[in-house]
């Protein structure tokens, strides 16, 4: 039991890279439509709805399944975030190799 905690603790702190999404918060939650591989996955807060070949569908899956969050029917209404956009932010396991200042 205690050595299956440590291990969800440890995977807690591991840093996964950011993929692709668009991201629309409602009354009812934050949905999110997640590429994952080659295919997208769409979220409500932290559950999985679906998983679609295609945003479009998984948008529309989306608003089929929640019509009390009247989800925008189009994409370009989500606020899209593209895989790398926090690469430059990570500290990698090498550490950095700047001098500081001080």
């Amino acid at each position: 039991m205690r050595r299956r905690q440590a291990m969800q603790n440890l995977q807690s702190k591991v840093i996964r890279p950011m993929l692709a999404q668009y991201v629309y918060p409602s009354k009812t939650g934050l949905f999110r439509i997640v590429r994952h591989g080659r295919q997208w996955r769409v979220l409500w807060d932290q559950r999985e709805i679906g998983r679609h070949e295609t945003a479009e569908a998984a948008l529309i899956a989306a608003r089929i399944a929640c019509p009390q969050a009247r989800l925008p029917g189009e994409l370009a209404l989500w606020r899209y975030i593209p895989e790398l956009a926090l690469a430059h932010s990570r500290v990698s396991s090498e550490g950095t190799r700047w001098q500081l200042a001080g």
